[in-house]
């Protein structure tokens, strides 16, 4: 019965210097009703759930936290948008 109070926390992590703080934070802020589960992409998964959750979760960009299968919307939208380069210039002649 203490499972159904467990809060599911997924962190997925390039296992790199930008985002080794935010797992640790994470680690840090993580109670006795939390479950972290880390899935460091830069490392092969075991049957490719990793791969499967960043596209259920729809995941753009690392680091991202997903609770209780919903990614926060903090790592919501990160994606690098072909409008977003235009906007900034990039393709068009100074």
């Amino acid at each position: 019965m203490q499972n159904q109070n467990k809060r599911k926390i997924e962190v997925f992590t390039a296992g790199c210097s930008v985002c080794e703080p935010m797992v640790e934070m994470v680690k840090s802020m993580a109670c006795s009703s939390c479950e972290v589960i880390i899935y460091n992409l830069s490392q092969p998964c075991d049957m490719k759930e990793c791969l499967e959750k960043l596209q259920e979760y729809g995941i753009k960009a690392l680091p991202a936290i997903a609770v209780n299968g919903s990614l926060l919307s903090c790592c919501q939208n990160k994606e690098i948008s072909m409008e977003a380069l235009k906007n900034a210039g990039i393709g068009q002649a100074a």
